[in-house]
């Protein structure tokens, strides 16, 4: 017999726990395990780390330091400006013209887009024959990429061979050169339209996560379908259509699509764009690509992104009161403790 043997399970115990302990993962170094865990993060992440910095970052970084410069792309020598060409923005008044297009192109635009996503939504979301099939069509334009829409709408609305002006021919009109001023701006607020494709689907998704029960209470209630949409659908569709109004304003101020779909057909240059589609993407990329002026062009964008951010900060006080969540997301911050790793 071994000596563990002859000593009973009282001598046995304490050697066993003692060995239980070494092998348990808690016996570990806490401070090990945390630089095993950190590693395994940088292993899986650096690759898009990497290329965030790469890719993000030295751009942006690199546009800011251009912005106060006279830099032109080519020449070496880059002479540091201070803040010229922000003051050259705000005194501009091509620039300032071109900031008030953009402004009401998106007031226009945007009201216009939602609107029209919301009601095909409701739409298709009634019991009808073929639903499926009607929902794939309303949402294909969203799928065509925007440079193959843009140039569809250009032939579209060509001025001697489009369909638009071939069908006014038969009710005896005249055909309107669509891709100039007065028209070329409304044809450039339709093809946006056009693409509501996403607006419909997030709607859709959200007209179906709003219990029936509500609506059918309402209905023995004696509501009408007006005032059970206004009164129980719109505010519990709220925060979707409140994402889709961010999304929206900070995609429509940044449009480039008037650049290719307003250009006649033998344009000279970016000049041919007409003077109502003339947005500040547009008076970017003549400065970069036209004017050689990278440093000024870099200040555009900068002023750019200040005034998306300015809008939706603005848009995001406003949407107070009229926003409604399930969880208050104020609350839901107080009282969740975020959890890590690490904890247990």
């Amino acid at each position: 017999m071994s000596t563990d043997q002859l000593a009973g399970p009282d001598a046995r115990a304490p050697r066993r726990a003692t060995l239980a302990r070494l092998s348990s993962p808690r016996a570990r170094s806490p401070r090990s395990l945390r630089a095993r865990r950190t590693g395994a993060f940088y292993v899986f992440a650096g690759p898009w780390l990497l290329g965030f910095w790469a890719m993000t970052v030295f751009p942006l970084g690199y546009a800011l330091w251009l912005s106060f410069t006279n830099s032109d792309g080519l020449s070496p020598k880059t002479r540091y400006v201070g803040l010229a060409n922000y003051r050259e923005v705000f005194t501009d008044p091509d620039t300032l013209a071109s900031l008030g297009r953009t402004g009401l192109f998106t007031v226009i635009t945007v009201p216009l887009t939602i609107a029209a996503g919301l009601l095909l939504a409701v739409l298709l979301n009634q019991p009808i024959r073929a639903r499926g099939v009607f929902r794939t069509l309303v949402y294909l334009p969203a799928v065509v990429p925007p440079v193959g829409s843009a140039l569809v709408f250009k032939l579209i609305f060509d001025r001697d061979s489009g369909s638009a002006n071939g069908l006014l021919d038969i009710f005896g009109v005249n055909g309107l050169a669509w891709l100039q001023d007065p028209y070329a701006r409304w044809v450039l607020i339709t093809l946006t339209v056009w693409g509501c494709g996403n607006v419909m689907i997030i709607s859709l998704a959200g007209l179906q996560d709003i219990p029936a029960e509500l609506l059918d209470a309402a209905r023995m209630d004696g509501a009408s379908w007006w005032q059970s949409f206004t009164r129980i659908t719109l505010p519990l569709l709220s925060p979707v259509l409140f994402f889709q109004l961010i999304t929206q304003i900070i995609a429509t101020l940044q449009s480039f699509l008037p650049l290719l779909i307003s250009i006649d057909p033998t344009p000279k240059g970016v000049g041919a764009v007409p003077e109502s589609n003339q947005l500040i993407m547009i008076d970017v990329f003549t400065q970069y690509f036209s004017n050689g002026r990278y440093g000024y062009a870099s200040a555009l964008l900068w002023v750019l992104f200040a005034f998306v951010m300015a809008i939706t900060f603005l848009v995001f006080k406003l949407s107070k009161g009229v926003v409604f969540y399930s969880v208050d997301p104020e609350q839901t911050k107080a009282k969740t403790k975020p959890r890590t790793i690490g904890d247990s």
